[in-house]
């Protein structure tokens, strides 16, 4: 079969990434916008691999009892699947249900990835019993917009960087998408929108790369160009990166920042005010630092609480908000070191933990750190880390075999991990267990509703070794 023709496929599973399963003539297809028990009909877009392909739904022949119209017009199964923006892949679906299929994949991953026959989780909304939207719609205070080069501007659609004009952003604030309506007149590239707990809607304009021009007079991007010139390096026998009689690749040209990237702006989780960039990271969902602030908070004291004499580390910190927790359960004197690569985020990091003597703001990748520590820290500094927390919030892609094996070489007495893929969450508590450590508790939180991605702090302890 060729991509475009159709199939009616009885959907019988979840799966990681937002797609579900189905099977035809034993191979899996990866469906999109389907909910398991329905029969589907399908239009295949991918049968390039052997092992499965990929489909989208384009009619419903039998309906799941928890499929409900889409909250995103734009997105519903009667607009043609290349016109349908992405963002909200389980818009279709109760929102229960969202949450039991989410609860599925994280319980499937830690079984597989993971080794934990039996998981024990949890999965929550984001924030306190009833602080929860009508819907969980308008969640959203950071939204990234795209714009082609025809000047359109709207999200890209699903699987794709063809950009999609919509009328309404629900699951963005009010605020945001009554500023989406009036942009115009940008240019290439990007319009990151973003509602501060301060309030007012803030607009970063992200250019797209400026083109290069090329021996032969075309145009390219940099980026574009940069790779054109690393292939044709190795096509000609040559080393990408060096000068050589075929090429010479040139340093791509970085496109100028919008300073109001670099304005600070203020986000509060409870009395606590946080310093962040407004271009830089801050969990999206208005809940959601407040929700896993709390999550933290409740690890650590399964973990036995936070021992002030200790040395406790918080990696890929960002601006300090969970070593601000471990600070706050520690005490005053309580010593703590956040870790994270960017120089401005570790800037505000400083500013934020200030009250507390005892906590260090570094600007160092966390694998770097981590080799580094152990290469200098003595029996007594060792004595300290032993007796502390370790916290990590790493990217999607997790923390790596790497980290978690320094990490486990400092032997701490509890590690809290926040995260949010449960495939990546699986792989690192599988390498942290073969280290001696168990998670005692592992808690997810619904703080993308409408859409596949979930949340987990996972605590675990040293329970052997």
């Amino acid at each position: 079969m060729q991509p475009g023709e159709s199939l009616d496929l009885d959907v019988t599973d979840v799966a990681h990434g937002g797609v579900f399963v189905a099977r035809h003539e034993g191979r899996v297809v990866f469906v999109e916008g389907a909910i398991p028990g329905e029969r589907v009909r399908a239009e295949l877009t991918d049968a390039s691999k052997a092992s499965f392909w990929r489909a989208d739904i384009v009619d419903v022949l039998d309906a799941s009892p928890h499929r409900r119209p889409h909250v995103w017009a734009a997105a519903d199964v009667s607009v043609a699947p290349a016109d349908r923006p992405g963002g909200a892949d389980f818009g279709h679906i109760d929102l229960a249900e969202q949450r039991v299929l989410k609860k599925r994949v994280l319980d499937d991953a830690l079984v597989r990835f993971g080794g934990i026959a039996e998981p024990v989780t949890t999965i929550s909304p984001a924030g306190k019993p009833g602080e929860e939207a009508p819907g969980a719609l308008g969640w959203r205070t950071r939204v990234s917009l795209h714009v082609d080069d025809e000047g359109r501007i709207g999200p890209f659609a699903a699987r794709s960087h063809r950009v999609i004009e919509t009328p309404d952003l629900p699951l963005a604030t009010a605020e945001i998408e009554a500023v989406a309506r009036g942009l115009e007149g940008f240019g290439p590239g990007r319009v990151d929108l973003v509602q501060p707990a301060e309030g007012g809607v803030r607009v970063i304009v992200r250019p797209a790369a400026p083109a290069r021009t090329r021996p032969d007079g075309a145009q390219a991007t940099a980026e574009g160009a940069a790779g054109a010139d690393t292939r044709a390096a190795r096509s000609r026998g040559g080393r990408p990166g060096r000068r050589g009689p075929a090429v010479r690749t040139a340093r791509p040209p970085r496109a100028p920042e919008d300073p109001t990237a670099r304005e600070v702006v203020v986000e509060t989780v409870g009395d606590r005010r946080f310093l962040v960039d407004a271009g830089g990271f801050w969990q999206v969902h208005r809940l959601a630092a407040q929700t896993l602030t709390g999550a933290v908070r409740a690890a650590l004291e399964t973990g036995g609480g936070v021992d002030p004499t200790a040395h406790h580390l918080d990696l890929y910190g960002g601006v300090g908000l969970f070593a601000a927790a471990i600070a706050e359960a520690g005490g005053p004197a309580t010593r703590v070191t956040t870790v994270e690569s960017d120089a401005r985020a570790t800037e505000h990091a400083g500013a934020n933990l200030a009250e507390w003597v005892g906590a260090r703001a570094e600007t160092a990748r966390a694998d770097r750190y981590l080799a580094t520590l152990a290469a200098h820290a003595g029996a007594s500094e060792r004595g300290r880390l032993a007796r502390g927390v370790v916290l990590l919030d790493p990217p999607r892609a997790g923390a790596g075999r790497e980290v978690v094996d320094r990490i486990a070489d400092l032997a701490p007495a509890s590690i809290v991990y926040v995260a949010c893929d449960p495939v990546a969450l699986a792989r690192d508590l599988g390498t942290f267990r073969g280290h001696g450590y168990e998670p005692l508790r592992i808690d997810a939180f619904d703080l993308f509703p409408h859409s596949h991605h979930v949340e987990a702090v996972a605590m675990l302890a040293r329970t052997s070794g």
